[in-house]
């Protein structure tokens, strides 16, 4: 499903002049399925209870709502879908980096080397298959807004870990996503230029997928896999993004990656599989 978002956000980002409307009901819409699912479940609508749990659930919405979602659809404005999925599969090695600096993780050899396997693999791929093409000012700004959803997710991962210490994955993403996706709507009638009776019925489809699969159901079961295996054991499977992201964008984008880009793909998944293998040390020390 997350593979699958990158070809969702290219097609809105594509088409639509101003994309955080999109981006607004997304995570409005998948707010709404999550409440609705509660009071099923449930019988009652779950919330915060304390001021320390409503500032976690903010800080969840600020960073992997509202900031990555404005770099994932004016990053996904200048470079293809799969290229940016390749980027964030940096995701794992940047939470292994700041469980070691935050004291969480022990720093192993095996580890190092596999940051610098996949910090070469990504300057690779967003050097188009020119590594060195950042120290020659050649990276654009699609490239540093997709590195900028990697950092953000980041926050989100380590934020994510403690609100599942309180409070349960469904409540967690629920009130991020309307929280989030409030501040979105009041970005977008900022940026104006709104017109829903334009949209295409791709557009439309782009974003119910994105609201439904990309953000009510993967949103949810990665704050569980948080919650029962560790931030860094969790990121591991963000492994596995890109590559369905690649194939579902030559499928239905038509994309096409250079072979350096892929090569440089290869390098950002095996360094990443070596940086996440030996992390049990996090879930021991969280």
């Amino acid at each position: 499903m997350w593979g699958g978002t990158w070809i969702a956000g290219r097609v809105i980002a594509q088409e639509l002049p101003a994309p955080l409307a999109a981006a607004a009901i997304r995570f409005l819409l998948a707010a709404l399925l999550l409440a609705a699912f509660a009071l099923a479940t449930t019988g009652g609508l779950p919330k915060p209870a304390s001021g320390r749990e409503w500032g976690i659930v903010t800080g969840l919405a600020m960073t992997g709502i509202f900031l990555y979602a404005l770099c994932f659809f004016y990053g996904l404005r200048y470079i293809s879908a799969g290229r940016g999925a390749l980027v964030v599969a940096l995701n794992p090695v940047v939470v292994a980096l700041a469980a070691w600096f935050l004291g969480q993780e022990k720093m192993t050899p095996v580890k190092l080397a596999g940051i610098f396997i996949a910090l070469a693999g990504c300057l690779t791929v967003i050097g188009k298959g020119e590594p060195m093409a950042l120290l020659h000012g050649a990276i654009g700004i699609g490239e540093w807004l997709i590195i900028g959803c990697v950092f953000c997710w980041t926050v989100y991962t380590f934020i994510g870990r403690r609100a599942t210490k309180t409070l349960t994955p469904l409540t967690a993403t629920l009130y991020a996503c309307a929280l989030g996706g409030t501040a979105l709507t009041v970005a977008a009638l900022l940026q104006g230029g709104v017109d829903l009776a334009a949209w295409s019925w791709r557009v439309w489809a782009s974003v119910l997928f994105l609201a439904i699969g990309g953000t009510a159901l993967a949103f949810t079961w990665f704050a569980d896999a948080v919650r029962h295996m560790g931030a860094a054991r969790a990121s591991a499977f963000i492994n596995l993004v890109p590559v369905f992201a690649v194939l579902q964008a030559a499928v239905l984008l038509d994309e096409v990656l250079a072979l350096g880009v892929m090569a440089g793909g290869l390098l950002v998944i095996a360094g990443v599989w070596l940086t996440t293998a030996y992390s049990g040390n996090l879930e021991r020390n969280a």
